[in-house]
């Protein structure tokens, strides 16, 4: 199958998991077409973000079974990619989101409406 590299990555994983492997480890949690490979990902990577990539590691998550009605169905199966990017690289998905470290405390609203 002839992918582009547009193709390959479809979307970011966002999670808090995702997020912790992005701030302490440099990693990202890509989505990927079910019929990339490593090299296609690594390629795709390359020409995108212009960023070296080290290490992929990829999983297979199985879609659930489950009734609907008297039938049973099976959802859609994903491929996900943990990408570690090599040193003086980084991609910040999350900077567009918000910095999780600015955000006010319980007790730091309580003093302020006071």
């Amino acid at each position: 199958m002839d992918l582009s590299i547009y193709d390959v990555i479809q979307k970011p994983v966002i999670s808090e998991k995702a997020y912790q492997l992005n701030k302490d480890l440099k990693k990202l949690v890509l989505n990927v077409h079910m019929h990339a490979n490593k090299p296609m990902i690594k390629e795709a990577l390359k020409k995108l973000f212009n960023v070296e990539v080290t290490n992929i590691c990829i999983l297979v998550r199985k879609g659930k079974n489950r009734r609907v009605g008297r039938k049973k169905v099976q959802g859609s199966d994903a491929k996900k990619a943990i990408v570690t990017l090599a040193e003086g690289y980084s991609i910040n998905l999350f900077d567009q989101a918000g910095d999780m470290t600015n955000i006010p405390t319980a007790e730091a609203t309580k003093q302020s409406k006071e």
